[in-house]
């Protein structure tokens, strides 16, 4: 069995106190097959600057992120943020196609996944496209993202049995990414992940933004385009542009 490479080994940018992985999607997928590999829990984080925002303003959504142990730059407001601060990422890792990636890596592998979040509908729709697009890699069981702590336990306990490699959970992020931490351990999965709104789009109840917005970083704008009303959540957006441009400012 290969030991998966150490936490310090991952090179990272610091963007306002957030551990970020600079590498690129092919590097990152090595990692995590290694991880899975392993045996051991590893909880990635796919960040972007409204999550960094927030565990700024919460001390125990910042403690997740530093007990996590990978954070990809998701957004494309975390990939400039590593470039103005002087330590340019690859590349965007972002959520849905790591995802994407990790099935495809587990196709020959047979790698099994579990998927967690949405609801009965999108979820059921989304393992079923999942497996005919990676009929390789398993899909060993799923569950809507309606349940309260009061039924953690039985949740955790039907995944255990599962024997996944691969979590797949999709809560939003004020969710998702403390209740894999919380239950990291307790889990046993090797490779943990949050993945926001990915089952929408792959269920085909939303769409992505269109390829070339992609490149031009706004599927920020397209998002918000579509779904008005977060707004609010955009509103950090320019407060985490100020925050960095200040950060580089005091490292002169």
């Amino acid at each position: 069995m290969n030991e998966v490479k150490q936490i310090e080994a991952i090179p990272t940018v610091n963007v306002l106190g957030i551990s970020v992985c600079k590498w690129g999607m092919a590097d990152t997928v090595n990692y995590l097959t290694e991880a899975v590999e392993s045996g051991r829990p590893h909880q990635v984080i796919t960040a972007n600057p409204i999550m960094v925002m927030a565990a700024l303003g919460d001390s125990n959504y910042k403690k997740v992120f530093d007990e996590a142990e990978l954070i990809v730059p998701d957004g494309a407001g975390v990939v400039w943020a590593a470039g103005k601060l002087g330590h340019p990422v690859a590349e965007r890792v972002a959520g849905f196609d790591l995802l994407h990636e990790l099935m495809r890596a587990g196709q020959s592998r047979s790698w099994r996944v579990y998927l967690v979040g949405s609801t009965q509908e999108v979820i059921q729709e989304t393992a079923g496209r999942l497996q005919k697009l990676y009929p390789g890699t398993e899909i060993v069981g799923y569950r809507d993202g309606f349940f309260g702590p009061t039924e953690d336990a039985e949740v955790i306990k039907t995944i255990v049995e599962a024997k996944p490699h691969l979590l797949f959970v999709a809560r939003g992020a004020d969710t998702q990414e403390p209740w894999i931490g919380r239950y990291k351990e307790q889990l046993g999965v090797p490779v943990m992940m949050g993945v926001g709104g990915s089952f929408d789009i792959i269920s085909g109840k939303s769409k992505r933004a269109p390829k070339f917005m992609q490149r031009m970083r706004l599927e920020w704008f397209y998002r918000l385009v579509k779904e008005p009303t977060r707004i609010r959540r955009m509103l950090a957006l320019p407060k985490f542009v100020v925050k960095v441009t200040r950060e580089k400012e005091n490292r002169k």
